[in-house]
Parts: C-alpha cells; structure tokens; sequence
C-alpha cells in the first residue's frame, strides 16, 4: 500500500486503528484507498474480512505529510460505526437516526454562484469551472436575488461563488447592495484572479467593503498544488496572499478576515481543522510571511469532474465506501443544505452548490423546481416546506468530521 494514500487497520478488543494519509499525493497507484484490501492478507487468510463489516468503533487517526512536514493528527469519531452500509442509500442512513428526511431551519446564509467561467481548471471542481465555461448570472436575475434578500430578515450571510465570481459584472453590484443590507459577504477566490489583467482593482474593492476572503489553497507546498490546481499557480496564490495582507487581512485588529481553504490531492477524509491550520500557519509564515485567520478542510465530492478523476485512476468505488464507512451522525444538525439557499448563474434554486452541479432541483417532491422568480422570500413556504434532496453525493459531507463551505461539521 503506498504512503501516498494509507488505509492500516489493526485488531484490538474487537476495535479497529484506522490511519489514514489525508495529504494523499495524485500518484500512480491504481487501488490506493481499496477500504477492503487495506485489511491486509494476513486478516483475509484468518477469515477476518467480515470483521470490517460488524459491529466497529473506533478512532480515527491521520497522518499526513504535505511535503517535508509530518504532522500526526488523532481525531476521535465518538463511538461512531466504521462500517459498511451494505448498499444502503442516504436517505435510508439517515433514517436510521429517526431522520424521515433532511428538514430546512430558516435560512441564515444565500450562496449564489454568480457564473461558471474561471481562469484555472482544477481537478476537483465540482462545478468543472474552467477559461472555456460561458454560463453566468445576468442583471435582471442578480437584482432579484437582492429583492428577495430584502425580503428574507433570517439572512445573515451572502456567500458568492462561481467559477471564479469576480469576473462576472454583476458581482461588485451583489457585494454593495449585501453590503447595504448589513449582511457580511464571501467571496470564494481562486487567489490568482487577483492578479489577472483586468482584474487589479479587485483586492481593493474587497478591502474597501471588508468582504470576507476564503481563498483556496489545497497545501503549504508548491507541488500538491500543482497536482491539483496546475502549473505556476502556487507562486500567484501566495503573491495574492501577500497582496491581500498588504491591504490589512488578517492583521491584528483587522475587521478584513482571510481563510484559507484546504481539500486532500488524493482520494482522502480531511485531518482535523485545528491541527492541520496550525501546520498551515507555521509554514505559511516562515516561508513568506503570509498571515491568515482560520483554515477550513473540505472533503472532495465524488461527482462531476472529481468522478472522472477517481473512476480514471480506479479508485471511485473505494472512495465512495471510504465516505459510506465514516458517516457521522452528529453532523446532520449542522448541514450546509440545511442553513443555505443555493442559486445556481441562471437563477434556479437548489439546496446547496453540489446539487447545482447536479442540476438537482430546490422545490416540492416531484416537482421541477423553484426559481428565483417563483417565490418572494429566500423563506417562502415554498422553500421551507421542500425537504432536501438527497443523494449518495451527501455521504462526503457528513464522514468523519463533516464537511461544509465553512469547513469541518462537529
């Protein structure tokens, strides 16, 4: 089993020791994360196999290694079941937590993704953003989206996303008027945007208004960025790491927050938030200065572009297990989908962006969806009285730590 992807399991008091490599490099292994074969031949030949399957709790402990640096990371899954769901689907999972289905809370958060075009074409994109993608939002349906924030007094937050959103011309429109509406703003940057002819009065403007930055960026060291993000993008993402400092993020006393965003190479949980932000930090700011607030782990999707990838190398039914293996239940509470309204550029509604993706619909069983000109509120009865639509997909937000656009769940 290679280092780059690690899956041990050893047998003590009926208990399982599960080490997982999260920093995973994209190498050429074709069965990397195999959840059955990293059982080992000696637990096939005893006739353990059925051990994994049965009856597991345990803990959950990540070694990973961006580079030269070795962090070990112990993230403790209370009494969680590592197994199996033997072909369950989600909604019957969550069924067995007395969930009949993923019910909404009033919404605190609208995510719009503003447009799919984006200067970089990363592997991982779940919405396959990429230079040669021409979907964006219009005015009519931006302006809207800000009539229906007037009319949703729950809203909290606008959380803008694309692609990369600051090429559309409606963001700077979106960002004032949430701005005006006191509502703190996201913009989820690529980083290297900032640096595009063009595209210099961008930094400011996010300064200027104290937009809220999550800005990606899937390791400390240039070549597992390259493997994901593709060539010269690391040396642009920290010169735009150093910009954004520059003008006051994540100074102390600042109001200007900068986060980063971090999401495994390879086919891998993410470690624990605390102890792999404060790598980050360390690295980040022995190497070049770079200050930063908080840094959140995401897990990949396995749909879309990320499919490909995985189903290309052989590894997508190993993944899917590894999510299936290590649902959480503690995280449902906390579900993204269930706090957010999603808009996809052409004004449809969804429950969060990975549903966009999928061209899954916001709006009554059976029904085709709602749109942003069917209801008059983000809170509309409309909304609030659809349940989520689930899918195999939301097995990746809810193993080990959960996962989210704000990061870890629990």
């Amino acid at each position: 089993i290679t280092a780059g992807a690690s899956l041990f399991i050893s047998r003590t008091r009926r208990r399982m020791l599960f080490v997982l490599s999260p920093f995973c490099s994209a190498g050429p292994s074709k069965r990397s994360i195999s959840f059955w074969s990293a059982v080992g031949k000696s637990a096939l030949s005893q006739g353990r196999s059925t051990a994994v399957n049965h009856d597991l709790h345990g803990r959950v402990h990540e070694r990973s290694s961006c580079g030269g640096a070795d962090v070990t990371i112990a993230s403790s899954i209370a009494e969680q079941s590592l197994q199996p769901n033997s072909g369950m689907s989600f909604q019957e999972r969550i069924a067995q937590e007395g969930m009949q289905s993923l019910r909404r809370f009033a919404p605190s958060t609208v995510q719009v993704n503003i447009g799919l075009y984006c200067n970089l074409a990363c592997q991982h994109c779940h919405v396959e953003s990429s230079p040669r993608r021409t979907e964006a939002m219009d005015e009519r349906t931006a302006r809207r989206i800000v009539e229906l924030m007037r009319a949703t007094p729950s809203l909290k937050t606008l959380d803008i996303t694309g692609g990369a959103p600051e090429f559309n011309p409606n963001f700077r429109y979106l960002v004032e008027e949430a701005k005006s509406l006191n509502l703190e703003v996201l913009d989820r940057c690529n980083l290297t945007v900032l640096l595009e002819p063009g595209m210099e009065w961008t930094a400011p403007f996010l300064a200027q208004h104290s937009v809220h930055v999550v800005a990606s960026l899937p390791c400390y060291l240039e070549d597992n960025v390259t493997k994901q993000r593709g060539a010269g993008v690391y040396s642009s993402s920290v010169e735009a790491l150093l910009l954004l400092n520059s003008l006051g993020y994540a100074a102390p006393g600042s109001n200007l927050k900068l986060d980063l965003v971090y999401n495994p190479v390879g086919p891998c949980l993410p470690p624990a938030e605390d102890e792999l932000e404060s790598v980050y930090r360390t690295e980040l700011r022995s190497r070049f200065g770079i200050e930063f607030n908080k840094l959140y782990t995401i897990t990949n999707m396995p749909i879309t572009r990320y499919k490909q990838f995985l189903r290309s190398r052989g590894d997508y039914d190993d993944y899917v297990a590894l999510l299936t293996s290590h649902f959480n239940p503690a995280t449902l509470d906390s579900l993204m989908c269930r706090h957010l309204v999603n808009i996809s550029w052409d004004g449809s509604l969804r429950d969060c962006d990975f549903n966009g993706a999928l061209k899954l619909p916001l709006g009554p069983p059976a029904s085709k969806g709602l749109t942003v000109w069917d209801v008059s509120s983000f809170a509309d009865d409309a909304v609030s009285s659809s349940p989520v639509r689930t899918g195999e997909h939301c097995f990746a937000c809810t193993a080990g730590h959960g996962s989210s656009c704000t990061g870890a769940l629990d």
